[in-house]
């Protein structure tokens, strides 16, 4: 245990921007590694092969999911830094990221069982090409919104977000269910190909 004073000492230091930096850094790289190795073990026990009949993705539907809960998360994480509830506000931003996390993991999985899925003759006029074009651009702009989260997670972990000064959740949140309407609308696409 800490003496008094090195205990007021450490509650009172001030976090400065470098060290947000590399927590910053260091969460987007965990992130990454922990996406990757979800979507390699998805990819190892769901390979395309599984669902031999299927031509639509059912990986799509559990991502859905977690985008949705991901969006409910903000919310609620928004609802809680309005009250001054920090603690909660903190673990809805990080069941947000994890939820990011999973989601960039199934997509992964998911993009890849439709790869292997394409066939050889449509891969250049068929519909799956521009779905599998369509999903990855989602994909890549899910990834922003992850670093985005991440961002604004390690901030609030910081003690820089209170009932007055919260707006970057905020445009957090709107990018988040931005991404959510426009991936209903390509898995609206994907299901009218398959």
């Amino acid at each position: 245990m800490l003496p008094q004073s090195s205990a007021e000492e450490f509650l009172t230091t001030r976090v400065t921007r470098s060290d947000i930096a590399l927590r910053f850094a260091g969460a987007a790289v965990s992130v990454a590694l922990m996406a990757g190795v979800m979507a390699w073990g998805l990819m190892r026990w769901f390979p395309a092969s599984t669902f031999p009949a299927l031509r639509f993705p059912p990986l799509f539907g559990l991502s859905t999911l977690l985008l949705l809960f991901g969006s409910y998360s903000l919310s609620r994480a928004i609802a809680a830094v309005r009250r001054e509830r920090q603690t909660v506000f903190r673990r809805h931003l990080i069941h947000a990221v994890l939820a990011g996390t999973a989601f960039v993991a199934v997509q992964i999985s998911a993009l890849n069982w439709l790869i292997h899925r394409q066939l050889p003759d449509e891969a250049a006029t068929g519909a799956g090409a521009f779905v599998i074009v369509a999903a990855g651009l989602h994909a890549m702009h899910f990834v922003v919104a992850v670093w985005f989260l991440i961002f604004i997670t390690v901030w609030a972990l910081a003690d820089r977000y209170d009932h007055e000064y919260y707006f970057g959740v905020t445009v957090c949140a709107w990018f988040w269910h931005a991404l959510s309407i426009v991936w209903c609308a390509v898995l609206a696409v994907i299901a009218i190909t398959a």
